[in-house]
């Protein structure tokens, strides 16, 4: 265990996630996880079960005198994101997260961390390990794919888990107990085009804008943070109408439900165009550096010159896509109602990029209302489709509805006033957490969700704050005492 996590508490947790940190565990590439959390299991002679999907569900029994409680389900996902700057040579499917203490937060060199939602896996791997915990029978499950999907969720069986109170460890501020999230869709977007060859007096750049926080596209979609994708095609949209630029190629983001923090495209350009194409990029860089200060600090948008392509995309295609791209809403879509700072709708324009002879464009949507997510879905299909475009939606996994009279709700409020005298925060998250899919396998469930304090999940930016990982143990620990009577 490296030397700057040793010293943490508690120990039994951060031991658990250093051992994480080291096991490649990218979302569908998780089966050497899946292989640790069993052989834990089984090592320490509890039952151990992996399902068909590869969910693990380890069984506790209760302690002495706790053996007429309900059975509680401690829930984390084995996945992480994998996120890292273009400069940045580590890879997620060999390479262990180097980790680091700054300030009081851990934090990862130039990945994220995987605090989300390793913190949660360690927990409860911690409490499947520990001999000086009270509580009744506990199960542990472990759901892969949570990042990039929810297979794990969706496919769960029902008849699986005993237990009738599930804590999901996969929220990430200490203090508040979060009883409903959003439920999301994916959207699709293909443009194909055919080759037209670059014209003769043409000259190739790379434009590359880079530097952006990205982020969480639930958690952080409200910060104000600006979009990649829409940056840069706001450019080539400029480049296109007054410099006669042709696009040959793009790439922009990288996941469906992270803000896309970098994207590249190369355009050609007639030659005497060269120089003020050049100078539109330095002048576009100051304009958006104006526009997002505050927000993007470390924006960056340049330009080099590159090999002429093999073709560029049939012009009226490229259009097309361009319009598309400039239209397509993005971000906060509308705010709740009913709760006040909780975003009920937004569309996260994640992935544009070019696959041969075609263009993807990939967007999450989110709300907490199904009916404004369905009214967004169909905004979005009239936009794509008026712009050439096959469009179909796919992924769709429902919110959790809250339910205020839930009786873990009224016990986990009334541990932690007892502990530290004040009442927590019930809140509902601009996210996808898996409560709202395993309460359709499982509608008995007791559910609520909690955990310590990340930032910036999601990108190379994600920390954990260490005081908040000791106090959620506490949290935890006191829980599971008095959980199920």
């Amino acid at each position: 265990m490296t030397h700057s996590l040793k010293s943490l508490k508690p120990t039994k947790l951060w031991e658990q996630f250093h051992h994480l940190t080291t096991i490649p565990r990218p979302s569908k590439k998780e089966e050497k996880v899946v292989e640790y959390v069993k052989n834990f299991g089984e090592q320490l002679g509890l039952e151990t079960i992996v399902d068909e999907v590869g969910n693990v569900i380890i069984r506790k029994p209760a302690t002495a005198g706790f053996e007429d409680r309900k059975g509680v389900i401690l829930q984390s996902h084995l996945d992480m994101v994998p996120q890292k700057n273009s400069d940045n040579n580590h890879n997620f499917e060999t390479d262990p997260i180097e980790t680091y203490i700054e300030d009081g937060w851990v934090k990862a060199r130039g990945t994220t961390l995987g605090a989300d939602n390793g913190i949660g896996v360690a927990a409860v791997l911690a409490v499947l390990a520990s001999d000086d915990l009270q509580h009744g029978p506990v199960e542990g499950l472990f759901t892969i794919d949570e990042e990039a999907g929810m297979t794990g969720a969706h496919r769960l069986k029902p008849g699986l888990l005993n237990g009738e109170v599930l804590l999901n460890l996969d929220s990430e501020d200490e203090g508040e107990l979060y009883v409903g999230c959003a439920g999301g869709t994916n959207a699709n977007m293909i443009f194909s085009f055919r080759e037209e060859p670059v014209p003769d007096d043409h000259v190739a750049f790379k434009i590359s804008l880079t530097g952006l926080k990205g982020g969480h596209s639930g958690l952080d979609i409200n910060r104000g943070r600006a979009n990649a994708n829409k940056l840069l095609f706001r450019f080539i949209k400029h480049a296109v109408i007054h410099l006669g630029a042709r696009l040959a190629d793009v790439d922009g983001g990288s996941l469906r439900n992270a803000i896309p923090r970098e994207a590249f495209a190369v355009l050609t350009v007639p030659k005497e165009e060269v120089v003020g194409f050049v100078e539109e990029i330095h002048s576009f860089e100051v304009k958006f550096c104006q526009e997002y200060s505050t927000a993007e600090p470390d924006l960056s948008f340049k330009v080099e010159e590159t090999n002429i392509p093999a073709f560029v995309m049939e012009e009226i295609v490229q259009d097309d896509l361009i319009n598309a791209i400039q239209a397509c809403p993005n971000g906060v879509i509308r705010m709740s109602a009913d709760m006040e700072g909780l975003v009920e709708t937004s569309l996260n324009l994640a992935i544009v990029k070019t696959e041969g002879h075609e263009v993807k464009a990939l967007a999450l949507l989110r709300s907490s209302v199904e009916s404004s997510k369905e009214d967004l879905e169909s905004s979005l299909e009239s936009l794509f489709r008026l712009a050439g475009a096959e469009i179909w939606f796919d992924g769709h996994y429902p919110g959790w509805k809250p339910n205020m009279q839930s009786g873990i709700l009224k016990t986990m409020q009334e541990v932690y006033n007892q502990k530290w005298g004040v009442t927590p925060e019930i809140k509902a998250i601009h996210a996808g957490l898996e409560c709202g899919i395993l309460g359709s396998a499982y509608p008995h469930w007791d559910m609520i969700s909690f955990g310590p304090t990340i930032r910036f999940p999601h990108s190379p930016d994600e920390k954990v704050d260490i005081a908040s990982v000791e106090q959620f143990w506490e949290y935890l620990a006191a829980t599971l005492k008095e959980a199920g009577k």
